[in-house]
């Protein structure tokens, strides 16, 4: 069988190689073509001979060669296939948040603001507004008994007697009935002549009616903005203006624009219905480059080009058709790229894990692999402050309160091998709760290196010496010997790695770590049962977010975690460490209450990151990696670290050549 394939596939190859030989063979043509001639006859005239010249035309059929015309190749349809490890429950904008959703949102929805690089960019409106340029604005207005204002709690309030707020002085009064002269917050925005896949322009109103159905009770969305609101209006065709209720000096002002919905295509549905209804969440109505021609349950999205995409007379998008496939299967996605089935094999569907194989692939030209560090960093947090019967010299003896213990810790974990022998060295070592490469880390800002010396010359200066010889140091004061426990969650291998790297340092320093893992519903549950959030840990290892605005907050006093009768900040807050320090309290609080570019919000950041980088109630350790992959000839396409989806540039990525 194998000998008879074996020639056949031989055949076939000269068969192939007959063809185009005959192909490239000059072309013969028969044609018939008139012919003049000048003749010389010799004639006898008179008896005398005598040569006669004359002009002849004949008709005569010849063969000639003629030169064949290159035949014309149509170019190739430009059809991409994305590989989607999830299919999206929905595609109403507030009816979830999945990344998938947000993949395939892009394609059919022009975004008015994108998030690249740990900065804001325009995209559906004219510009970003800001205070510098004037379309952004701080008015001092009068506010009187009845007004919605925002009380010195950072609560929306109505103002009477008793309430506390903060005038345009910056003090904090109590109202008593006199009026109050508070800041409020004013933005224009302009929208760029969109237009609905239906052919229909999008309107300013059409944003105002997507605040209409955020306010409305049935709809899931955060209220948090809405409820900051005064007012929000079309100004004009593509003009809004957001007024802030007076006392909320929004650190994002330049973001409160809704995007736009089609009322005249959804104002016959409540809010309610809107979240299962077709027209909305399967097949709805958009602005973006693409619209849905089929969605097929469980299998794939197809799409076409929007004839009506506001940029088409820049040749956008660039393809012919677009297809999202769903394959939760990472080797089958994987394979489905190598063979041409999949151009893209999106982040959701990929992880570290596969970094080897797609490193090889990338050395034989088969992939291009996308690593970027993202948003989401892991740390080890100290117990500084424990609570009740864990508490410091009541449970434990006090390890962490000395913040040289802390730096001794930080110096004494090799951080750097975590990121090489668990990212592949793709990642980067963090030294506070914001990446280097964001535009607020400060310059000079302390990072302490991985060195076992220092590390331990700061435990021996501390008083934790190893007094019985048996490598470990002792406590001091109960002389109970330097033992802790590490806890986090199962059945992550990334956490499980790291734990056991930081194991092995710890004993380099006289320090004895147990580890222990618990189910993450476990894990990150609420105090006081739950042992991270309640504040009953030595040493504790999870990820938090970051972001384009740095997430000092996750540190204040005010968010220790504990009973709010006893003064803390409630058992659902996010700072566990119990660590609360009263400069880093004043610069995060002078950032979050500052607008960016003055010098609160800038000067706050960096002292509140300065004070945070030297006193480490937690050890920061390294980026999570996103991963995704695509083949050679896919073009304009990458991986950002602060916009979630990888696709959000869709109108412009193409196959071949995209210039």
């Amino acid at each position: 069988m194998l000998k008879n394939r074996k020639w056949a596939l031989i055949a076939v190859f000269v068969l192939l190689g007959v063809l185009a030989l005959a192909a490239c063979q000059p072309q013969t043509e028969t044609v018939t073509v008139e012919v003049t001639r000048v003749v010389t006859e010799t004639v006898v005239e008179e008896g005398q001979t005598v040569e006669v010249t004359r002009v002849v035309t004949e008709t005569v059929t010849e063969i000639v060669e003629v030169e064949a015309e290159a035949e014309v190749m149509p170019e190739a349809p430009k059809d991409l296939i994305v590989c989607m490890a999830q299919e999206p429950a929905t595609l109403y904008v507030d009816g979830g948040s999945m990344l998938a959703q947000s993949a395939v949102y892009h394609a059919i929805r022009e975004d008015s603001l994108t998030t690249l690089s740990f900065g804001y960019q325009a995209v559906g409106i004219e510009k970003v507004p800001s205070l510098a340029d004037g379309d952004a604005v701080i008015n001092s207005v009068e506010v009187a008994a009845g007004d919605t204002v925002l009380d010195s709690a950072g609560e929306p309030a109505t103002l009477e007697d008793g309430v506390e707020v903060t005038n345009s002085a910056g003090e904090t009064v109590v109202f008593d009935g006199t009026p109050v002269m508070m800041d409020q917050l004013v933005v224009d925005f302009t929208m760029k002549p969109r237009v609905w896949s239906d052919g229909t322009p999008v309107s300013a109103d059409d944003s105002v009616y997507r605040f209409e159905l955020v306010s409305d009770p049935d709809s899931t969305t955060s209220k948090y903005t809405v409820e900051r609101t005064a007012s929000y209006e079309a100004t004009g065709d593509l003009s809004l203006r957001w007024t802030g209720i007076p006392g909320f000096m929004d650190s994002t002002y330049f973001v409160n624009i809704w995007e736009p919905q089609p009322r005249h295509a959804w104002s016959s549905f409540s809010a309610a219905e809107l979240l299962e209804a077709e027209e909305s969440s399967r097949l709805p109505i958009g602005d973006g480059p693409f619209v849905i021609d089929e969605w097929v349950a469980g299998d794939s999205i197809r799409l076409s080009p929007n004839p009506y995409y506001y940029r088409a007379d820049e040749g956008l998008p660039r393809l012919d058709s677009l297809t999202y496939k769903f394959i939760p299967d990472t080797n089958q996605m994987v394979a489905q790229l190598l063979s041409g089935q999949c151009d893209i094999g999106t982040q959701d569907g990929m992880d570290v894990g596969q970094s080897p194989f797609l490193i090889e692939a990338e050395n034989n030209g088969l992939l291009v692999p996308y690593f970027q560090t993202g948003t989401v960093y892991e740390h080890i947090d100290f117990g500084v402050n424990s609570y009740g019967d864990y508490g410091d010299g009541v449970g434990r003896p006090d390890w962490f309160e000395q913040a040289s213990v802390r730096q001794a810790m930080t110096m004494c974990t090799d951080r750097q091998s975590m990121v090489d022998n668990i990212l592949y060295g793709r990642s980067e070592v963090i030294h506070t709760y914001i990446p280097s490469v964001h535009p607020l880390y400060p310059e000079g800002l302390t990072e302490w290196p991985y060195d076992v010396d220092a590390g331990n010359a700061l435990l021996d200066e501390a008083g934790y010496v190893d007094s019985d010889g048996d490598g470990f140091r002792e406590d001091p004061a109960t002389g109970e010997p330097f033992h802790v426990t590490l806890g986090t969650t199962t059945g992550n291998e990334m956490r499980q790695q790291l734990t056991q790297i930081f194991k092995e340092n710890m004993i380099d320093c006289g320090i004895d770590v147990e580890l222990y893992y618990q189910p993450s519903s476990e894990w990150f549950a609420d105090g006081p049962d739950g042992v991270l959030f309640g504040r009953r840990f030595d040493l504790g290892e999870f990820a938090w977010l970051t972001g384009v605005e740095p997430s000092c907050d996750l540190y204040i006093g005010s968010a220790v975690t504990g009973p709010e009768e006893e003064g803390f900040g409630g058992w659902g807050n996010a700072n566990d460490t119990g660590w609360a320090n009263a400069d880093f309290d004043a610069a995060c609080n002078r950032a979050l209450s500052g607008l960016p570019g003055t010098a609160d919000y800038l000067e706050g950041h960096t002292e509140a990151q300065r004070i945070f980088a030297q006193e480490v109630p937690v050890i920061p350790l390294f980026l999570r990696l996103k991963v995704a992959a695509a083949r050679p000839e896919v073009c304009n396409f990458g991986v950002d670290p602060t916009q979630n989806s990888e696709l959000y540039n869709i109108a412009e990525i193409g196959l071949g050549n995209c210039e």
